[in-house]
């Protein structure tokens, strides 16, 4: 009854984690129904093989993904192979964002040449983590985000009278909820329902479509709240 089966030692040496991992896994409920488990005694149990491949996914999602294990439990429930998906998916639409940007950074000396952006400011954003520079410079964001800011100080928005580079962790700290959000819905909605290439397109394809939007709607509630304050009671 219990020849395919294996003891707790065996079933974490074969999973690559400890004895006490697991059992901590079994306690919240990771590695699906009881009844798989086979216990022949009060100290005996034996564990079915299927658990070494779920055991490592949950330390993949783990330490890849940062989830929380109540959210590994959520994504589990619908199964693993749907959670393999995800992972897939996520790994897929990093790769293609990281080559893209790779491909195409840009030196600092030549961003220092190229907008009105002194080397003390490169170095604010850089510390506050708003830019992230590597080997070879600046990605394409990065360079968005610098002539943003060349054009707001070319627009008279000055440190003299307040603006400063501090002024961009708002924007940061707002979006990033709503990053997390997106990134939570597109993802549990095209994995497993549009093949991995087709849904790595669709997210390429819609990202200028959202700043376009996220612009849009911007500057719709800017001109809301300036007609809301223009009409407050002083």
């Amino acid at each position: 009854m219990t020849s395919n089966l294996l003891r707790m030692s065996e079933l974490a040496e074969r999973s690559g984690v400890s004895a006490a991992t697991v059992k901590h896994y079994l306690r919240e409920g990771l590695l699906g129904s009881s009844q798989e488990i086979v216990r022949t005694s009060r100290n005996m149990a034996y564990y079915p093989p299927e658990f070494v491949h779920r055991i490592q996914l949950i330390k993949r999602l783990q330490e890849e993904r940062f989830m929380p294990l109540r959210v590994i439990r959520d994504v589990l429930a619908e199964g693993s192979e749907r959670a393999e998906r995800l992972v897939e998916l996520e790994d897929r639409i990093l790769d293609r964002a990281i080559a893209a940007r790779e491909s195409g950074r840009v030196a600092r000396a030549e961003v220092l040449q190229t907008y009105d952006v002194s080397s003390n400011v490169l170095d604010r954003l850089e510390e506050l983590g708003v830019l992230t520079r590597g080997g070879r410079g600046y990605d394409r964001d990065d360079l968005a985000i610098i002539e943003a800011i060349s054009r707001f100080r070319a627009g008279g928005y000055e440190q003299a009278i307040g603006f400063t580079v501090y002024d961009t962790l708002r924007y940061r700290d707002a979006l990033a909820p709503l990053v997390e959000e997106e990134v939570r819905v597109l993802v549990g909605r095209l994995a497993g329902t549009v093949e991995v290439d087709r849904a790595v397109e669709m997210i390429s394809a819609g990202a200028e479509p959202l700043r376009e939007l996220i612009g849009a709607m911007h500057s719709k509630l800017l001109l809301a709240a300036l007609r809301r304050a223009r009409h407050r009671p002083q």
